[in-house]
């Protein structure tokens, strides 16, 4: 495979992350988006886009779609766009499957990528930022969750803002589950809608719009994308690139986010990060870092 790598690559992301820690002004990348004033402030049932990606998770993947299919909306419309690459046989059997599922209010819109496209999520989260027709973008991971009331809340919550960027004050979560968990193991060939367990998910405060509860004004979305001006995280990649382009979408806009009380927002937690390469030991130390960093024990 033709490496993606340049020499600079390391000083570069150093130098982002610098800058999204406040030390740079966005202006010297961001072109001006549109002020409160000039976005649309919508009312009624809204349209809101979903946006995942999924590389190897499929035994989150089915969960999040199925939360779609048993809650689904009755108050807004909900394009679900998840982006993929088919050489993950096991994800590209979940959408194939999921696809043919018929639910009132939901659109599924699956989007294959080059896995070095996939890689960096930026990627396809730019993609669907600048293409989306929505009046509101939600970025997330495939280990989230939309329950009971989470979509009908949010369209309620949505009416009439013009915030650049919200996101769920609060979402429940797994402890770190280790990979023979039952709930992340399923027979691929006997797919079905599949529900979790949720005495086993504790609530959490949340105090800006982190990776996976970004949402964004749709206005907001098409004027800038997803870090389209900062052309690294435009840059394809031969692994799994860690997510730090998720703080400097934040940056750019100028905002952590305006917090919003959003039900039904859980995520499934786990030890191992199934989409990075490298050897066992590397896995067996992060791993172990995962598990103990975990604040929620």
């Amino acid at each position: 495979m033709t490496s993606h790598k340049h020499w600079s690559d390391p000083f570069v992301s150093r130098f982002l992350r610098l800058a999204a820690s406040g030390l740079v002004p966005p202006s010297l990348f961001q072109k001006p988006l549109p002020t409160e004033t000039q976005r649309a402030a919508r009312t009624g049932v809204l349209d809101i886009e979903i946006v995942s990606h999924c590389w190897q998770y499929s035994h989150f993947l089915i969960y999040q779609l199925s939360s779609l299919a048993l809650f689904p909306p009755t108050k807004a419309t909900v394009t679900m766009t998840v982006y993929y690459n088919s050489e993950d046989t096991r994800t590209a059997a979940v959408l194939d499957f999921i696809g043919h599922q018929q639910v009132p209010g939901v659109t599924w819109n699956w989007c294959e990528l080059p896995k070095e496209s996939l890689f960096r999520r930026a990627i396809g989260r730019n993609q669907a930022a600048l293409a989306t027709k929505a009046d509101w973008i939600w970025f997330t991971d495939c280990d989230l969750m939309f329950r009971e009331n989470c979509i009908d809340q949010l369209a309620d919550l949505l009416q009439g803002r013009r915030d650049s960027l919200v996101f769920p004050s609060r979402e429940r979560i797994t402890s770190l589950l280790a990979d023979d968990d039952p709930m992340l193991n399923f027979d691929p060939a006997e797919l079905r809608i599949a529900d979790i367990d949720d005495t086993r998910f504790v609530e959490q405060t949340r105090d800006r719009a982190t990776g996976p509860l970004q949402i964004a004004h749709g206005d907001v979305a098409r004027a800038g994308g997803y870090c389209d001006c900062l052309a690294y995280y435009q840059k394809p990649a031969d692994s799994w690139c860690k997510a730090h382009e998720d703080r400097a979408f934040r940056w750019l806009l100028g905002t952590q986010g305006t917090p919003l009380e959003i039900p039904g927002v859980y995520r499934i937690r786990h030890i191992s990060k199934g989409r990075y390469t490298g050897s066992r030991l590397n896995t067996q130390i992060r791993s172990s870092v995962r598990k103990a960093t975990d604040k929620s024990q």
